[in-house]
């Protein structure tokens, strides 16, 4: 078995996830805080991968990336990138795709939390920031923690649309759902089944891993 898929799905997972944290961040506090007329236009837009087939969202990805459209051809002009066929275009595509996966977890662990700690931080004198860094945050690790997580894993299950952006460049863009679909379409079933059972294996200890630990933090905020 050729274990550069698999590295490359998980270095891609990875990179996704770490972006997603970054930017999901203040747009699930603003979701969750905020008050403005188009909210529900935004959640809208955010939601759209989870009830859209990826094949749908890959192929206007993949127009919008091609250097015969005006955000390719800026793209490539600007920064000298192509991003169809290339890891940074998945990297991108994948952060679009995944979205809702990573502000959605976080958006309900900021809305959990009582709103007196948010309250009481604002009586000290604390700004939003601070409240947001220093309150609102160490107390959604449980959140942050799923957020990542499911990220992380809907991203390796990825396909339609990482095939439709990268097509199947080994070492570049062919990761391990491409290479599962290759070896089925060439009737390579023994092989097919390595690669699945893998990642099986590994997303599975993963989750178990994060709801164990999901587990014992709430066991004991409620004994606190």
């Amino acid at each position: 078995m050729d274990w550069q898929p698999l590295l490359l799905t998980f270095k891609l997972a990875s990179i996704t996830s770490l972006i997603l944290l970054v930017v999901a961040l203040p747009l699930a506090y603003w979701l969750a805080f905020g008050r403005f007329k188009a909210r529900g236009i935004v959640e809208a837009i955010i939601g759209m991968p989870l009830v859209l087939p990826p094949s749908v969202i890959g192929f206007y990805l993949l127009l919008a990336f091609s250097p015969s459209y005006w955000f390719g051809a800026w793209i490539e002009k600007m920064i000298g990138l192509r991003l169809v066929f290339s890891f940074p275009g998945l990297v991108i595509a994948s952060i679009i795709y995944s979205l809702p996966f990573m502000v959605y977890p976080l958006r309900a662990g900021m809305q959990s939390l009582p709103k007196s700690l948010q309250e009481a931080s604002y009586t000290l004198g604390k700004g939003k920031f601070e409240t947001f860094y220093k309150i609102l945050l160490p107390n959604c690790k449980p959140a942050i923690l799923t957020a990542f997580v499911l990220t992380f894993a809907h991203t390796v299950g990825e396909f339609g649309v990482v095939l439709m952006i990268g097509g199947n460049i080994p070492g570049v863009t062919k990761v391990a759902s491409v290479a599962i679909y290759n070896e089925v379409e060439a009737l390579n079933y023994d092989l097919a089944n390595q690669y699945a059972l893998v990642l099986f294996i590994i997303t599975f200890i993963i989750l178990l891993i994060v709801y164990s630990i999901n587990n014992r933090l709430l066991r004991v905020r409620q004994t606190a």
